[in-house]
C-alpha cells in the first residue's frame, strides 16, 4: 500500500505517493497550479505531445518488462497530429504502463513517477519545476533523517537489552572454573541462538554468504527485526534464569520471533491502509 505525503510549492499542495521506494507525484496538483479550471485539458494536451509520448515510452522500456512497445510505436507515429488524442487511462490500459498511474479516492488524481512528473512540471513552468524539486528533496531528506533516528533508537534499545542478556548468561550459565575463551564461546553461542531464532542463520553463516558487506548480520537488520531482537534478548534472559535448556529456548524464541514479526508486519500494513 502506498504511503501519502504532501509538499507545498508556491502556495500549492502537491501530493506524493511512495510505494516500495518509488515516488509518484500528482501531476493533477501540478496542473491545478497552472489553471484550476482546465486541469484535465492541460494533462491531455501534454499527453498528446510527441515528445511526451517518446519520454513515456522510453521510460517504460527501461523500467517496465511488461510494457507493450508495439502499442507505443503506434501512438508515437500518431502523436502531434491534430486528430491524435491521449488520456492517462488510455495510455495505461493500452501499453500496460507503470510510469503513470490513475488513482481514485481521498488522494485521487493522475500521478507520474518523479522523473516524469518533473518533466511535466517543466512543461508547465521551469520555475515551478525547480521549486518542486527543491521541496521534494527536502521531504526525502527529512524522511531519511527520521528513519535513521528510529533505527538508531532501536539499536540502542537492543544494546541495553544485550547487557541484560549477557548478565543473565554470566550468572546462570558460566561456571567460575571456565577459562576466558570458554566464557567467550558461550557468549557467542548464546548470541547465535538469537540470530538463528530471528534470522535463520548464525553470524558466521551470514558473513560467509555476504563477504563484501560491512558490519554484521544485526547491522543489516530492519527496524522490525531490531524491535523483535531486543524483545528476544529480554525473553532469553528470563528463560535462562528459569534454567530452560538451550535447545528448548531456541524453539521457543523462534516461535516468538515468527509471531512478533507477523504482528509487526500486519500492524504496518494496517497503518498504511489508514
Amino acid at each position: 500500500m502506498a504511503k501519502s505525503n504532501k509538499i507545498e510549492v508556491k502556495g500549492s499542495e502537491i501530493n506524493i505517493l511512495s510505494n516500495s521506494e518509488q515516488d509518484y507525484i500528482c501531476i493533477t496538483d501540478i496542473a491545478r497550479h497552472k489553471d484550476p479550471e482546465h486541469i484535465d485539458d492541460i494533462i491531455k494536451n501534454w499527453l498528446r505531445n510527441r515528445n511526451t509520448i517518446e519520454l513515456l515510452g522510453y521510460w517504460e522500456i527501461l523500467n517496465n518488462p511488461n510494457f507493450k512497445p508495439v502499442e507505443f510505436d503506434g501512438f508515437r507515429k500518431q502523436a502531434g497530429l491534430n486528430s491524435f488524442t491521449m488520456t492517462a487511462k488510455k495510455w495505461i490500459e493500452s501499453t500496460n504502463a507503470i510510469g503513470i498511474i490513475s488513482k481514485s479516492g481521498r488522494y485521487g488524481g493522475t500521478y507520474a513517477y518523479k522523473d516524469i512528473a518533473f518533466e511535466f512540471a517543466s512543461w508547465i513552468s521551469i520555475e515551478f519545476k525547480l521549486y518542486i524539486i527543491k521541496e521534494f528533496q527536502r521531504l526525502k531528506e527529512e524522511e531519511n533523517s527520521s528513519k535513521k533516528l528510529e533505527w538508531n533508537l532501536q539499536r540502542t534499545i537492543s544494546k541495553i537489552n544485550y547487557r541484560i542478556h549477557t548478565d543473565a548468561i554470566k550468572e546462570n550459565l558460566i561456571p567460575l572454573s571456565l577459562s576466558t575463551n570458554q566464557k567467550n564461546f558461550i557468549y557467542a553461542d548464546e548470541a547465535d541462538i538469537l540470530n538463528v531464532a530471528l534470522f535463520g542463520k548464525t553470524a558466521k553463516e551470514w558473513r560467509t554468504e555476504n563477504p563484501n558487506e560491512k558490519g554484521n548480520i544485526r547491522d543489516m537488520a530492519t527496524i522490525e527485526q531490531l524491535v523483535v531482537l531486543s524483545n528476544l534478548e529480554s525473553i532469553n534472559a528470563m528463560l535462562i534464569q528459569q534454567e530452560i535448556i538451550q535447545q528448548e529456548r531456541l524453539i521457543k524464541l523462534n516461535e516468538i520471533a515468527i509471531s512478533q514479526m507477523k504482528s509487526l508486519i500486519n500492524t504496518n500494513a494496517l497503518s498504511k491502509l489508514k
